[in-house]
Formats: C-alpha cells, sequence, structure tokens
C-alpha cells in the first residue's frame, strides 16, 4: 500500500463556518467506516472545503478509537450513519489528548448546528451526547481507557495485539508515535545540487530546515510543513517529497557503500515491480544512469510516474502489468537488480494516513503476505546469477518483512543477504533519523545458480 499525499497536523485556513467543515469531516468518517480510503474520498470534497476538512479528518482518524467507544457507551444504539459519524467526529476533537484548536463550547454549537442541517429531529440528541460526555469526560475516560484498548491506544484491538507481539519491548511506544503527525521531509535532485545548498534556498525563502544524512545525503527536513507550491524550484524538478525511510531504497540497490554489495554499472538493466507513485524510479535515475522499467498493476498510478519523471527531466519506461504474470511483459532479457517495494498493510505509514488502522483487518496481513511471497517467487528466476534484488515494505509488522525474507530463503538456497538495515521503526525519540517504518533486505543472487 503506497501513498503519496502529506500529512495533517492541523486545521488549514478556511472562510468555512465549523459547522459545514464538520459535515464534510462527518462524510468522510462515514467513508472510512464503510471500508474506503480516505485519501480517494478527499478527492471528491469540494476545493474550497478539501484543506479544512483534510485536517480535521487525519485528527479525527488519529482519536477515532477512544471516540467510538465513547459513542457505544453514551448512545449503545447506534444512531444512523451520518449522524454517528458526526457524533465520532465530535467525541474525537473533545478527546483532551487531540488538543483541538477549537474551545469546546464552540465545537458543541457548530456540530449540533451541523446535525440540525443533517437530521433536525436528531439535535437535541446530539447536544445531550455531547454535553454529557464533557461533564462526564474524566470519568468516562477513565473507564473506557481500562477496558476498552482501542481506546486506551487509539488503533483496533487485532492491530494492538500484533504490534504487542511483534515488539514487546517497544509495542507502547509504536502506538503512542503513530498517532503524531510524521514530518515533511524532502529529496533535493542530486543531479541539481546538495542538501546543503537547498537549506539555504529553503532559508531565503522564509522555511526552516535542515539536512539530514549520512543515510540519506540528499535528505531535507522541513521544520514545519508547506505546500509544494511554496518550495523552490519544485516546478523545475529540483526537489521532490519523499519520506527518509523511502530514501534509503536508492543507495542501498545502486550499492558502492563500505560494507555493502558493489556499485552498479551505468546502462544496468533494472526493474521498478511496483513503482508508482514513482518516487524510487525517480530517486534511482537522479542518482545512476539505468536502463530502468517501471511496473505497476494501476495505469492511473502508472500515469503519476510518468508525471513524475516528466517534472524531474528523467526518462524511463513504464509498462502497466500485474508483476506476477511474468509472461504478459517480460522480454526474456535477465535484470541486473530489481526493486521490490511490496504491497503491504501500511502499518508503518500511519503517522501521514491515520485511516489505514480502520480500513486494515488482522486477515488481509496474512493474505498481503502470501502476495509479497508470489511476487519474490516470480521475479527472482528474472534476475541474473550475480544480481541483486532490493525487498521493501513501509510496514513494521514481521510477517511483511523479516518473517517473510527469512522463508524466502529457505525456498531459494541461491539467494544470500548482504548489508540492510531490517526494520526501521517510527519512533518518537528517534530524533536522528525521524523516517517512516519500513522495512528492508538486499538480497544477492549467487553466480553460479
Amino acid at each position: 500500500m503506497k501513498h503519496a499525499s502529506p500529512s495533517s497536523s492541523g486545521p488549514a485556513p478556511t472562510s468555512l463556518p465549523l459547522s459545514q467543515l464538520l459535515a464534510h469531516t462527518a462524510e468522510m468518517v462515514a467513508a472510512v467506516q464503510a471500508g474506503r480510503s480516505l485519501s480517494d474520498v478527499l478527492a471528491a470534497c469540494p476545493a474550497a472545503a478539501r484543506p479544512g476538512t483534510q485536517a480535521l479528518s487525519f485528527h479525527v482518524m488519529r482519536w477515532m478509537g477512544g471516540a467510538q467507544a465513547a459513542r457505544e457507551l453514551l448512545a449503545p444504539r447506534r444512531p444512523a450513519p451520518r449522524i454517528d459519524a458526526l457524533l465520532i467526529t465530535a467525541l474525537a476533537l473533545l478527546w483532551p489528548e487531540a488538543q483541538a484548536p477549537y474551545a469546546e463550547h464552540t465545537l458543541v454549537d457548530q456540530t449540533v448546528a451541523c446535525a440540525r442541517r443533517l437530521a433536525p429531529a436528531s439535535a437535541g440528541f446530539v447536544n445531550a451526547v455531547l454535553r454529557r460526555f464533557l461533564r462526564e469526560r474524566t470519568t468516562l475516560l477513565t473507564a473506557l481507557q481500562q477496558k476498552v484498548p482501542a481506546a486506551r491506544h487509539q488503533h483496533p484491538r487485532w492491530w494492538i495485539e500484533q504490534v504487542r507481539r511483534d515488539w514487546p519491548d517497544r509495542w507502547e511506544a509504536l502506538l503512542a508515535a503513530a498517532n503524531q503527525p510524521g514530518p515533511m521531509m524532502l529529496r533535493v535532485h542530486a543531479r541539481h545540487g546538495t542538501a546543503a545548498d537547498y537549506v539555504h534556498e529553503l532559508e531565503a525563502a522564509g522555511l526552516q530546515a535542515h539536512a539530514v544524512g549520512p543515510q540519506a545525503p540528499q535528505a531535507v527536513l522541513l521544520e514545519t510543513p508547506a505546500p509544494v507550491q511554496a518550495l523552490p524550484g519544485f516546478a523545475e524538478g529540483r526537489v521532490s517529497v519523499q519520506d527518509l525511510s523511502a530514501q534509503r531504497a536508492a543507495p542501498l540497490l545502486l550499492g558502492g557503500t563500505p560494507g555493502g554489495l558493489s556499485r552498479l554499472p551505468a546502462g544496468a538493466r533494472v526493474l521498478d515491480a511496483c513503482a508508482a507513485p514513482g518516487g524510487k524510479t525517480a530517486h534511482l535515475l537522479e542518482l545512476a544512469d539505468l536502463d530502468l522499467l517501471a511496473l505497476d498493476t494501476d495505469a492511473g498510478r502508472l500515469a503519476r510516474v510518468d508525471e513524475t519523471l516528466k517534472r524531474l527531466s528523467l526518462s524511463a519506461r513504464t509498462q502497466a502489468a500485474d508483476a506476477r504474470d511474468t509472461a504478459s511483459w517480460w522480454d526474456g532479457r535477465p535484470f541486473d537488480a530489481i526493486v521490490l517495494d511490496a504491497p503491504c498493510s501500511a502499518s508503518g505509514i500511519v503517522r501521514r494516513h491515520p485511516d489505514v488502522r480502520w480500513l486494515r483487518r488482522a486477515s488481509d496481513i496474512g493474505a498481503l503476505a502470501q502476495t509479497q511471497a508470489a511476487l519474490l517467487d516470480a521475479l527472482w528466476p528474472l534476475l541474473r546469477p550475480g544480481g541483486r534484488l532490493l525487498y521493501a515494505t513501509c510496514s513494521i509488522f514481521r510477517a511483511e518483512g523479516a518473517g517473510q525474507i527469512a522463508a524466502f530463503l529457505q525456498r531459494q538456497p541461491q539467494a544470500m543477504t548482504a548489508r540492510a538495515p531490517g526494520h526501521l521503526l517510527p519512533l518518537s525519540d528517534n530524533q536522528a533519523e525521524p523516517g517512516d517504518g519500513f522495512f528492508y533486505a538486499l538480497l544477492h543472487k549467487s553466480s553460479d545458480s
């Protein structure tokens, strides 16, 4: 699961009344409850309302576990879906730890006004539920956090249990960190300048930032997120938005670092097997001259790869196909290197996409692990002897990372592991490398295979 939209840390300036934004946000919440991606439904939100709605929706998603539990306690009989979503929206924004930037009485009044327009008969009910929550909040929260794991950790119970099994010493810190907005990280085009030079340009434009390095030497961290239109040279392709952990992929595949594999030669034949939206494809081409094929099953998302490459003045072949069905797209010529950023739970990028936790189900992890294994097995024969394959997922679940690779090594005796970071964890105290949750394994194919 890949995304490209930026995270939101607070409501954007808007001239729309709060009651109208609450109505749009409730629509987003109802859509997520019905299994739709927040990114997809936000795209259909009216342009004037979208920034504020996105900010409020992200806020609600981060505290929806507690809000749902509170609604169930205060109103055991579930109201109509639109009113249920509106109540959950308001309760999440009234959750003390959420620190919503609105006065409590304003939130209640505007929520009731919104209910009056959506379903007039429900306005009194909504008012009563919210005012009782405020009156009894301390007692209610204590009871909920003791009895309902989702109210304490703001994730579904199965997700909490999975993180606890995988990371018994860090599970609480990981869940807490997942509720904080992710930082906005930039990648400076290596053919156009250095990270240090770009930091000076940002400062001249009134944007505070610093270079990160050394694992990602082109990475720049913005102290405060900004729209891409405000970034110097963005339209001209001098900089892109890409998380720090994702920026590890290209240098790992290309090699040439101390203790790693040798540097891929110029013109090497490379496959990016699940390429959309194109960040890793572009980064590879910024760093090296390659014969690169970018593959993706989704033709619409693949178009974004083409758009990204055009903006960056880079060139690669793109093709819409299922990487597992090699007979439909492979020309029979082996690849020197393959990057497989496999479909996954996206459990490592919840800071940026807080709806993911509410969209996934426990059964999804096993199904995704099967897809990952099928991709590995299909692509491995396409790699020349002596070639390399970089396996990546934006997941903190071991079944999609270390466990997946351990099983693959049992199936493929010609596969050898090279130096790679393994699981990268998005912990709040990791200021040196404040990236998303990721997993990397670099596999080398023995030359006698």
